[in-house]
């Protein structure tokens, strides 16, 4: 981790960063586990806090970390959840029939991870190509038989791709727009990548759910921005892009799927009534921004009111995910209070969570513990990691924090 920038302006639009939406004092980078043997060692923290922009409403951090050292060597593996690969079949297969595409086409994810969407295009004999900065996690895609390259993607590496490849029939960018600095710069590699014909595939969680669902867990250092189809249209117009459709996810709390091609093109009625229904909420107005914070405050003396209520219970949690570590350190929950998480990720047990230290164990390391309560930190798939549990032969407790204490069955 190299240092951090403070910003004022808009990442997005150049206009002034007004209104604080939610301040979570200053913490460790989310998905930067902690060797046993560096324990006593400092930890580099930086402040997390989201402002809105006054111009486009783009929620976003004002202090960036460097993007090459989070991303370069990454903790985030998209193939541990299984309900996370079953979406990316369903959507390859739909998009194959939507676009036709065949033996002739050309298909590229930036931000590909370990593989886990594009093995589906391999399968299929459609050639792909996922771009992926982080080394470690680009190998495991290689392992699997998806071709890959490393490297940040932009304009400029967009060019290169072009001229070595042609122009993508399909773009897909799945929960990467708020991970990039520059966002301009990577809107415009899509649409050079694209060109006249291809067909731009954005997911990303929706503002709208996490405001409703004071998900304010989703925001870390690796997420730079938090967007809305309002803000979102305005970035890919900058760049000669038009909104084509959308559609409304379950996936990560409550997500969009934009779909985007070259300017003009038409919207779909879905793109109309989601731009009817973020003007009805007032996005474009400070008041919809308004109050978030103290309904995050609530959450968090929900959890401390938990914990300490659970006194003299041995108490786990399960995902060591960014957003559990949000939540912790917001919380300032530190071990033993929790004496273990489990993670399915290889590349996570034996570390410590980012500071709070817990330790991170597996599944089944957590299961001998004895345990009376187990805290599911990725509320997102918390029915998974329930039923995963309870097959395992947890009778204790299972909660969730977020947005309130929750039981779960």
């Amino acid at each position: 981790m190299t240092g951090a920038t403070r910003i004022t302006a808009c990442r997005a639009c150049g206009a002034r960063l007004g209104a604080v939406f939610c301040d979570l004092g200053t913490m460790a980078v989310a998905n930067s586990y902690v060797p046993p043997d560096r324990a006593d060692a400092p930890e580099p923290v930086f402040p997390l806090r989201a402002m809105v922009c006054e111009g486009c409403r783009l929620v976003q951090l004002d202090t960036i970390v460097d993007a090459v050292g989070i991303f370069s060597d990454y903790a985030y593996f998209s193939s541990a959840s299984s309900s996370w690969l079953d979406h990316a079949a369903r959507f390859c297969t739909g998009m194959t029939q939507r676009l036709s595409l065949g033996a002739g086409s050309f298909v590229v994810e930036v931000a590909s991870n370990d593989g886990y969407l594009l093995r589906n295009f391999v399968a299929a004999g459609i050639p792909c190509l996922g771009v992926e900065p982080a080394a470690n996690v680009a190998a495991m895609a290689k392992e699997a038989g998806v071709p890959t390259e490393v490297f940040f993607f932009g304009a400029d590496s967009a060019r290169d791709l072009v001229a070595r490849r042609g122009h993508a029939d399909l773009i897909v960018a799945n929960n990467v727009l708020a991970h990039v600095p520059d966002v301009n710069d990577f809107v415009a590699g899509m649409a050079i990548l694209a060109g006249s014909r291809g067909m731009i595939s954005i997911e990303c969680p929706h503002l709208v759910t996490l405001v409703d669902g004071v998900q304010f867990d989703t925001i870390y250092h690796e997420h730079y921005a938090y967007w809305s189809l309002l803000s979102m249209e305005a970035l890919l117009a900058r760049h000669g892009l038009a909104v084509v459709d959308v559609e409304r996810l379950p996936t990560h709390g409550g997500s969009l799927r934009v779909m985007a091609r070259k300017a003009p093109a038409e919207a779909s009625p879905a793109v109309l009534a989601l731009r009817a229904d973020e003007a009805a909420r007032g996005l474009h107005t400070d008041a919809f921004y308004e109050g978030f914070e103290a309904r995050v405050r609530q959450v968090l003396d929900g959890l401390r009111a938990w914990l300490a209520a659970g006194e003299g219970r041995r108490i786990g949690a399960y995902g060591a995910a960014a957003k559990g570590n949000t939540l912790l350190n917001a919380a300032g929950v530190k071990a033993p209070a929790i004496l273990a998480v489990a993670d399915r990720s290889t590349a996570k047990q034996g570390r410590l969570l980012p500071g709070s230290h817990i330790p991170v164990v597996t599944p089944e390391a957590l299961l001998a513990m004895g345990l009376d309560d187990i805290l599911v930190l990725p509320w997102n798939i918390a029915p998974e990691i329930a039923a995963s549990l309870r097959r395992g032969g947890f009778a204790g407790r299972l909660v969730t924090a977020v947005p309130r204490i929750t039981e779960l069955p």
